[in-house]
């Protein structure tokens, strides 16, 4: 949705005729075009007024600087007349976005004519899933294969399904209204993402679904719901290969233009009449953007802008692989996407990750005056909206428990809480209370009614309460009465299945392909300069000097050579496998958008590597044939070429076939070899025809190798060179016996059958590989997990949930609380294992690198970028220390060189712990990082990751039974019990959800017994709650008396006042403030109100993002002070300096980190460790463990029935 959404009809994307859906409104007054034009202009304006409506559309005048107008093309509208119309209209997106936007909606309305609107009704809904419980639900080897068995028996009704039900979402009911945002809000597996699937029309068809979903009264089998809404997922999924602009172009030219063509023809024609004259500028967008089939579009260039995405818009976008944009960039990117086209509803899934509070504000305001400009209906999913963010939406939608809590205006939701007696505090985001206000051991901290005892209110009590609260009533009347579809637009709603036609669909699918081949160019070079290389061993090793052509032996050694450079043609096709599993994620996702057929990506593939065919097998062909000796006729040359074309092409087609199937590359790639071994097996050679089993008869006559085989043996040895009669009694010529001799065809016609049937298996393979991407969905389908009520223990059940549905991952009694200061419950902890207190101090730390040669390029003379600029401070126990600052301010850097993992650039200053110097071989022992990315073995448990870390790292003296309860009591202080017999796996495909992988990562460091803790960012990507629950886990630590710094990223109050002092850094690397946050952040609030000309907070205002605000660059220039300077004067600063002092000298009695060994166990534990995990990972692995006993068992059966007795024949 963008400026163009508003000539969004519903499906016509016809140049000429019907624009009759927009012809329902009646004329009204309009104003007349001015009469002092300049008469030039208004020649042009006239000339273009006699044009045909098609030819009309087509032209613009584009106004330039100087006053004078050109005609231009509109089809030919280049980048840089984009962008002045862009820079015209929207300047600056923040300012400019809104007056643009009317002067849109003006234009339109001046004629009559209504923008369609889109309302959407859900009524008594109801989603269920089926899940194993427990143990049964780890997907071990042995569960893997009941789970076969089960199904089967169950399809066949000879056993029950003992898969327990599990409710998703509970007969919730609801209107979404254009013109209106609407935030949805719950605690983390409340349902939210599969609301908004159901909403958009995209839930599995897995799922047991009931109720309704309506649009403007229509049911979702009416219309193509994937078209008329857009979905925008939470996980970010792109074509690492591709640059920003390119991914939106590509995106937008799928979409298409909806019926902004015909909405355009109808406003020209009434403008016409009327004898109006548009605004040039806005004139030309219009038509631009109803352009169909354009490479690059202005609507993509009016996205990047209000995305903020212009910086990096010719940028990679990146993956694992790949150095690309941001992660917060990336997910701009993802919903950019969907922004870029036609759709006039819009279902967003927390697009907010990563991105900091401001720039979730300007996007979030854009969307605000998109819908409410021009018409549109939105429901987004945010993780932590600031209160500047939440007061931008008109509808709030809490959901819990797959229930709807509360569903109506945001200025009335925290009276219908209070109604309930909670009341939500002063210094509390809004968003924050209503995510805690539903959950159990969150809730009592709201209660305001002193002279009533609180008692916990469920869920279910909450929702049936809304009933009969006053806006609940009114939602239940509304909902009464059905929809008038009389007033449906004819064009609000979707009917046709893609956005532009076959023929444009296979132009930008053609297109993409193209692009992506010219990027991965080093494949292709590489394969073929493998191919090089072997085709120089090949003719080495078969030099025609050293081969001869007179016997029946001499042709076998021949056979061997062709056969040898069939098998390195079909080799060379291989690498199709690995690159079609690669793209398979991102053509999942865009093939259910419906942005192409199957067939659409399908034939790019094949046909543009046509052409590399030709070069890969003419440089084996022709570095080959003549130096090996095979028959020098020419024509024989070249059939030769012919064939082997034939067979690279048929093994690329059966690979990329493969990988469609198979959708996982370990899967994948053990059918890849069953298949080579089965065609080698069964090719005519390793196997001559007389020698294959009957019941083997069929595999030879279905294997393509055999027709290769047989093709190439008979255009080689039915040649002159080989027409010789070596033994007259027979009467035959040399190729004929040597044909004879291995069982191979001896006709002539069989190159001919050869041809044909290769050419029948590429069709065949690739039609295969259509089918597969059509029908089959994603193999790593996504889990997630839920606490089984019946244990105690927590233990875990994972459901099959495809597109990311989400079932309650903690039960009502394991809840946990947001309290982050919450007291620890044991008041023991830490004295199973004792650890010594450390504290850590630096000095005037320097840290830089040498400087980048673009940087140099770019006339920087310096030979050094300094990085950090001699900060100095102290971490002391049981302080929880914040580092904060913009981003480059230096944050991670300084955390990295504290903790050691800095392994380039130089160093200066001094690093002291507990008084003595830095030492990291021993540092390492007592110290733990936490990384910001949550990096954990897949295939274990919550339990046996803490095992392997505790088993590795803690000292060797430490006995087994020590190191369990040790264990226990870390589980117990991260909260991590009842998750402790819950698979880790995947993040974004299955086990732990986000804020889960963070508590296990502080576990995983914490069992190692540090003193010192370092950890990067770990509230970042959580939603309210879930941050607030890493937070106590943080405090917890701390509480122990362990020494913890913490980066932290845009936190809310609450997280911010859990810190005890807070390390603040300019860009540039300098510290602006190092000190204690006081009651309410009294004492850095004082800091900074202190300087002169700095506004003073607002109340309520969250201190962290008023103290960024007041100590910008900009604010700095305004000011006229430095910060950093400012600070350095200060009587702050002067104390620090003095505590660094003290604690930089040893404590009496003291003695320095000294450890006998490198490492904590002996090699033997190390090994015994190691092959304990590997053990269970691969138990739990079935797509390679079940995958390879399958694959041996059938090739041992294969290859024993296919040799059956031959070791007796002599």
């Amino acid at each position: 949705m963008e400026g163009g959404d508003i000539y969004r009809a519903s499906n016509s994307i016809r140049r000429t005729g019907s624009s009759s859906v927009w012809r329902n409104t009646g004329m009204e007054a309009f104003s007349r075009s001015s009469r002092d034009e300049d008469d030039e202009e208004a020649l042009r304006w006239a000339a273009l007024e006699k044009l045909p409506t098609f030819d009309r559309l087509r032209k613009g005048i584009l106004t330039a600087s100087h006053g004078a107008g050109n005609e231009i093309d509109i089809q030919s509208l280049g980048f840089n007349e984009r962008r002045t119309i862009l820079e015209r209209l929207v300047k600056v997106a923040e300012e400019d976005n809104e007056r643009f936007l009317l002067k849109l909606k003006d234009r339109i309305e001046r004629v009559g004519i209504d923008m369609p609107t889109i309302e959407v009704r859900y009524e008594h809904l109801n989603v269920e899933a089926e899940a194993h419980v427990g143990s049964r639900a780890l997907p071990s080897f042995i569960n893997f294969v009941m789970d076969i068995i089960d199904g089967f028996l169950n399809t066949l009704h000879i056993l029950p399904n003992h898969k327990k039900h599990v409710s998703i979402l509970k007969d919730v009911s609801g209107v979404i209204k254009p013109c209106r945002m609407t935030l949805l809000l719950g605690p983390p597996s409340s349902g939210k993402t599969s609301l908004l699937l159901a909403l958009s029309g995209k839930l599995d068809k897995e799922l047991k679904t009931t109720g309704s979903v309506t649009y403007n009264g229509h049911g979702l089998n009416e219309f193509v719901p994937q078209r008329t809404a857009a979905y925008i997922s939470q996980h970010d999924l792109h074509i690492g290969e591709m640059t920003v602009r390119e991914t939106l172009s590509f995106s937008a030219r799928c979409q298409g233009v909806g019926s902004r063509y015909d909405m355009l023809a109808e406003l020209s024609r009434r403008e016409k009449a009327a004898n109006i004259k548009p605004d040039p500028d806005i004139d030309i967008y219009m038509k631009a953007a109803a352009a169909e089939g354009q490479e690059t579009n202005v609507i993509t260039d009016y996205v990047l802008k209000i995305l903020g995405l212009e910086v990096c818009a010719d940028t990679m976008v990146g993956d694992e692989m790949l150095r690309g944009i941001s992660g917060g960039q990336r997910k701009r990117v993802t919903t950019g996407e969907m922004l870029v086209g036609p759709s006039k509803a819009l279902f967003m899934d927390e697009i907010s990750t990563g991105l900091d509070s401001s720039t979730t504000y300007q996007i979030v305001n854009s969307l605000r005056q998109i819908v409410h400009i021009l018409k549109g209906t939105a429901v987004i999913s945010l993780l932590q909206p600031a209160p500047e963010t939440y007061d931008l939406f008109d509808d709030i939608i809490l959901i819990s428990d797959g229930q709807i809590v509360y569903h109506g205006p945001r200025e009335l939701v925290l009276e219908f809480f209070e109604s309930m007696g909670f009341r939500c505090p002063e210094r509390k985001g809004v968003a924050d209370f209503l995510q805690e206000v539903t959950s159990r051991k969150d809730q009592q901290q709201y209660w305001f009614r002193r002279d009533e005892p609180y008692r916990f209110v469920a869920v279910r009590e909450f929702a049936e309460a809304f009933q009969s609260f006053h806006v609940g009533r009114k939602l239940a009347e509304e909902l009464s009465s059905p929809y008038d579809r009389s007033k449906s637009h004819p064009a609000a709603l979707t009917t046709q299945k893609y956005g532009i036609g076959p023929k444009e669909l296979l132009k930008a699918s053609i297109s993409r392909e193209y692009l992506l081949m010219k990027r991965n160019s080093f494949v292709y070079i590489f394969k073929l300069v493998q191919l090089t290389i072997m085709a120089c061993i090949a003719m080495t090793l078969f030099m025609r000097t050293k081969l001869h052509k007179d016997s029946v032996t001499d042709g076998g050694i021949y056979v061997g050579a062709l056969f040898f450079t069939v098998i390195m043609i079909m080799f060379n096709g291989m690498s199709e496998l690995s690159m079609t599993i690669a793209k398979l994620p991102v053509f999942y996702k865009q093939r259910d958008l419906l942005f192409y057929p199957s067939w659409a990506y399908a034939l790019p593939t094949w046909i543009l590597k046509i052409p590399i065919t030709f070069v890969e097998v003419g440089v084996w062909t022709f570095i080959t044939y003549y130096v090996i000796g095979f028959d020098p006729y020419v024509v024989r040359l070249f059939r030769q070429y012919l064939l082997l074309m034939l067979v690279n092409q048929m093994a690329s087609s059966l690979f990329r076939f493969i990988g469609a199937l198979g959708r996982n590359m370990i899967v994948a790639n053990t059918f890849g070899a069953f298949a080579l071994l089965t065609l080698f097996a069964l090719g005519g050679v390793v196997l001559s025809r007389e020698q294959v089993k009957k019941w083997w008869k069929w595999g030879y006559w279905s294997s393509p190798l055999m027709y290769a085989q047989n093709a190439i043996v008979v255009n080689e040895f039915l040649g002159n060179s080989w027409s010789q009669i070596q033994n007259v009694t027979k009467n035959e010529a040399l190729g004929v016996e040597v044909l004879k001799s291995r069982g191979f065809f001896t006709s002539a016609y069989w190159y001919w059958i050869g041809v044909g049937a290769l050419v029948g298996f590429v069709l065949l393979f690739n039609f295969g590989f259509t089918m597969a991407l059509k029908y089959l969905n994603p193999f790593g389908v996504s889990h997630s997990i839920k606490a089984d009520d019946s244990e105690p223990t927590g233990r875990e059940i994972e459901l099959s949930a495809r597109g990311g549905k989400e079932i309650k991952r903690e039960s009502g009694h394991s809840s946990k609380s947001s309290s982050v200061v919450a007291p620890p419950a044991n008041g023991k902890r830490g004295m199973v294992l004792p650890f010594e207190q450390h504290s850590i101090t630096f000095d005037d730390i320097k840290y830089s690198v040498d400087m980048p040669e673009e940087m140099k390029i770019q006339g920087v003379v310096e030979d050094k970028l300094v990085l950090l600029k001699g900060v100095s401070g102290a971490f002391r126990p049981g302080v929880l220390t914040a580092l904060m600052g913009v981003s480059g301010a230096g944050k991670t850097t300084l955390m990295d060189v504290l903790a050691g993992r800095k392994t380039g650039g130089y160093i200066e200053g001094n690093i002291m712990i507990s008084g003595y110097p830095k030492k990291q071989e021993t540092f390492a022992r007592v110290s733990g990082y936490c990384e910001q990315n949550d990096i954990h073995s897949p295939h274990v448990t919550v339990y046996e990751s803490l095992v392997y870390s505790a088993w590795l790292r803690l000292p060797a003296e430490v006995d087994s039974n020590t190191r369990k309860m040790f264990i226990e009591e870390v589980m117990e202080l991260v909260e991590l019990n009842p998750l402790r017999e819950a698979l880790v796996g995947l993040p974004g495909v299955n086990g732990l959800s986000t804020e889960q992988r963070k508590r296990l990562t502080i576990a995983v460091e914490l069992v190692a017994n540090p003193s010192i803790i370092f950890m990067d960012e770990p509230t970042s990507g959580l939603d309210a709650r879930a941050a607030a629950i890493v937070m106590r886990t943080v405090r917890n630590t701390v509480d122990t008396g362990r020494t913890v710094v913490c980066t932290i990223h845009q936190p809310s109050i609450d997280i911010f006042e859990a810190f005890d002092e807070l390390f603040l850094m300019k860009r540039g690397g300098e510290e602006i403030y190092v000190g204690p946050l006081g009651h309410h952040s009294s004492q850095l609030i004082k800091y900074f109100e202190g300087v002169q000309g700095v506004s003073k907070i607002k109340d309520g205002y969250n201190p962290a993002t008023w103290m960024l605000e007041v100590s910008t660059s900009a604010q700095e220039l305004a000011l006229g002070v430095d910060f950093a300077e400012y600070y350095k004067q200060s009587d702050l600063y002067r104390r620090n300096k003095a505590l660094i002092k003290e604690l930089s000298v040893p404590a009496p009695n003291s003695k320095d980190l000294y450890f006998q060994t490198e490492y904590s166990q002996s090699f033997l534990t190390q090994c015994l460790a190691c092959l304990w995990k590997q053990r269970k990972s691969y138990w739990r692995n079935p797509p390679y463990t079940a995958v390879r006993f399958l694959f041996t068992t059938f090739i041992a059966i294969m290859f024993g029935s296919m040799f059956w007795d031959l070791g007796k024949r002599r």
